[in-house]
């Protein structure tokens, strides 16, 4: 071996052990992350929170491992939240409306009654302000939040009872969650009872409910409803649209290096970007279900859903006058509508989201502020 090959090597073997060194921290500097959800392995919602986490390896692998837990399986789901906050555990998988309890602004940042659909969602929080107010609105709590899922408007009420019209909704004892949507409910002569995912079934079997909401329509036939649902109220005024994300503990979100972050919101707009289109889909397939079940598909009129809407208008002023933060998420969203519908009105009917003309007014919005 001459003189010059082996200077070569072992200059070689000398920088391999250099940016070996390097290497070294930056591995055990390797943030491991605990995450778990809301949502038990046999609700599809799931699939958005593996889908996040997924895209997160994809792009961040060298930086962030995330050790994924089905909702119940690390905790009870009613105690993630708390987990997060308190670090116990890095993320979790939610929707924010569980947490309205806590705080009614959770509520509009999870679904709306009647306004909303999931492409204003979409945009809302892209380009008009609604991501920071969920970092508004989490941060209270030592969180970040990145919201990584939209769907559109959920399927409707589901029971043994044919509720065709508001009318029929009178005196029923219906499954309905959110608490704007139950005031709604409460005025058009309801009763709404409060269940979680897993008892719903049994409820619509034994009857103990006239009816009930769950989901999209994907979701809803996944979880058995059309083998005791024999009807099925459209269109779901209660629910026109939701959002789902990933909380993030604030430490361990600030814990990572500014590069890192980034990742993690790039995996969430492309997370978000693909769950509309695969909950579009499913809703599709799983309507032909339902109909080839032999389910019985109803309507309520363009009268009963304008009257839905003259009353969540009062739900809402309501809502924001009891509380400032509520009144700032839907200040933010009626502003979001009036302003693109100087675009959304003239390009109709090829637009993406909802021509509306009867909102509660952001002077009286500003009023609850």
């Amino acid at each position: 071996m001459t003189r010059s090959c082996t200077s070569f090597i072992v200059s070689g073997l000398t920088a391999g052990i250099m940016l070996s060194s390097l290497a070294t921290p930056a591995l055990a500097d390797k943030a491991n992350w605990t995450m778990t959800s809301t949502w038990p392995e046999n609700i599809e919602l799931i699939e958005f929170d593996r889908r996040w986490v997924e895209n997160v390896q994809r792009v961040a692998s060298d930086e962030i491992e995330i050790e994924f837990f089905a909702g119940g399986t690390l905790m009870p789901v009613t105690e993630v939240f708390d987990a997060t906050e308190t670090g116990a555990i890095q993320a979790a998988g939610d929707w924010p409306g569980y947490w309205a309890g806590l705080n009614p602004a959770f509520s509009p940042l999870a679904t709306t009654t009647s306004l909303f659909n999931g492409v204003d969602y979409l945009n809302w929080i892209f380009e008009w302000g609604g991501f920071e107010i969920y970092q508004e609105v989490y941060g209270q709590y030592n969180m970040v939040y990145l919201p990584f899922a939209v769907t559109n408007n959920e399927s409707g009420l589901r029971g043994g009872t044919k509720l065709e019209s508001l009318a029929d909704l009178d005196g029923k004892r219906l499954r309905l969650a959110g608490r704007d949507q139950g005031r709604v409910l409460e005025q058009l002569g309801g009763s709404q009872v409060t269940l979680s995912g897993g008892e719903i079934y049994q409820a619509v079997e034994r009857g103990v409910v006239d009816g009930a909401e769950f989901s999209m329509p994907g979701v809803d036939y996944s979880a058995g409803f059309s083998e005791v649902a024999n009807y099925w109220a459209t269109p779901g005024w209660h629910q026109s649209a939701s959002a789902y994300g990933v909380m993030i503990n604030k430490d361990a979100w600030d814990a990572l290096d500014e590069s890192t972050q980034e990742k993690l919101k790039v995996a969430a707009e492309a997370t978000m970007a693909w769950s509309l289109a695969f909950s579009e889909r499913r809703a599709t397939d799983a309507t032909l279900q339902f109909i080839n079940d032999g389910v019985e598909i109803t309507r309520f009129s363009d009268e009963d859903l304008a009257r839905i809407q003259e009353i969540t208008n009062e739900v809402i002023l309501r809502g924001a006058c009891e509380n400032p933060m509520h009144a700032k998420v839907y200040h933010s969203m009626v502003s979001y509508l009036e302003h693109y519908a100087n675009w959304r009105d003239i390009s109709a009917p090829f637009n993406m989201s909802r021509t509306m003309d009867n909102l509660p007014s952001l002077e009286e919005l500003e009023a609850c502020l």
